[in-house]
């Protein structure tokens, strides 16, 4: 008789230590000292811009930022999510309000910039646009840490090649988008900083309808993979340079 009470105290001691170890709390692992590394290694991009930047009418992951964000990936550079401050129909007066607004945090390892074609759509003083890109330009710059290497701007594309343009003047549309482009340039290198020409791959869109989204307007993910296809080589040089 004993010695089944013996055992009986036995069993239940044993099961109520069982018990109590299940109901340890489990502490994650810490990070390693290289996983710490590399999340304080992550580069961050931010663009600026109107609806050609935020990707109308384009799956978010076919938007140019998201798609130079990958290719960077794929190429080993570690990258946070893209930071985009845009918004279809936005001229430059629309985008320094929205920069005010959102008040970005840099500095950014990337600041890119393609503005104007709204300015240009509504028939806006072209003088505006000459005062007000080069305001952004300079705001790109100190985002990018005062360090304006770190700051690619991108032409604007001729939409009037899209079939939302049938009925108007083309050639006038190309024209303006012309003289849009020579102030962006001119402004653009005056401060040393990379201007990538998107412009003419947008006129191919008059021969490839692959080229337009849905709308009849906007690029498709196609020709965004084009422009980031053109601005990559520009932008890991960029990068390369920075190490």
């Amino acid at each position: 008789m004993k010695t089944h009470v013996l055992t009986l105290l036995i069993l239940l001691t044993t099961l109520s230590c069982s018990s109590e170890v299940k109901k340890q709390p489990i502490i994650p692992k810490p990070n390693t000292t290289e996983e710490m590394e590399q999340e304080q290694d992550r580069l961050k991009y931010l663009a600026l811009g109107d609806s050609y930047t935020i990707g109308q009418s384009v799956n978010i992951t076919l938007r140019f930022p998201a798609q130079i964000a990958d290719s960077l990936e794929k190429r080993g550079y570690l990258m946070e999510a893209p930071e985009i401050i845009a918004v279809t129909g936005w001229t430059t007066s629309d985008l320094k309000a929205g920069i005010k607004a959102a008040n970005p945090r840099g500095p950014y390892d990337l600041v890119s910039l393609l503005i104007g074609v709204n300015n240009q759509y509504r028939g806006m003083d072209i003088n505006i646009y000459r005062t007000e890109f080069s305001e952004l330009i300079n705001q790109s710059i100190q985002f990018a840490g005062n360090d304006r290497s770190r700051v690619i701007v991108l032409s604007i594309p001729d939409w009037g090649v899209t079939p939302f343009a049938s009925g108007r003047d083309r050639e006038k549309i190309a024209g303006e988008i012309d003289q849009y482009n020579a102030i962006n340039k001119e402004i653009t290198l005056s401060k040393g900083i990379t201007w990538i020409d998107v412009t003419g791959i947008s006129r191919l869109a008059d021969k490839d309808a692959t080229l337009i989204a849905g709308d009849r307007l906007h690029p498709s993910g196609k020709m965004y993979t084009e422009w980031v296809r053109l601005a990559l080589p520009e932008i890991v040089r960029i990068l390369e340079e920075e190490k």
